[in-house]
């Protein structure tokens, strides 16, 4: 899943009941920060930007390396706080071993 994802995000616009994502991305200091969006690339380009999360401020470049779908906000959220508990380990398996 991992690999193929800079092709795919062009395809991940927001619409009307558009669906949520959660995503990991690999900071330049190589932690991994998980978030959760409606529109991936306006996101991914927030954070690189210096404009998105706290976290990432200083951890710029970002890259993305996972994407998960979820049909609402709050089945994204429940995810992307599951995520947030693992250990670091558990995150790049989870990258590698969707």
């Amino acid at each position: 899943m991992a690999r193929n994802i800079p092709d795919r995000i062009s395809t991940l616009k927001p619409e009307i009941n558009a669906c949520w994502y959660v995503y990991l991305l690999q900071c330049s200091d190589q932690t991994i920060y998980t978030g959760i969006t409606n529109d991936v690339e306006a996101r991914i380009l927030k954070h690189n930007s210096g404009k998105g999360a706290k976290y990432t401020r200083g951890r710029v470049p970002v890259i993305l390396k996972a994407v998960f779908e979820y049909k609402n906000r709050s089945e994204a959220t429940k995810a992307e706080s599951k995520i947030q508990k693992l250990t670091r380990e558990e995150k790049l398996r989870l990258i590698d071993h969707p």
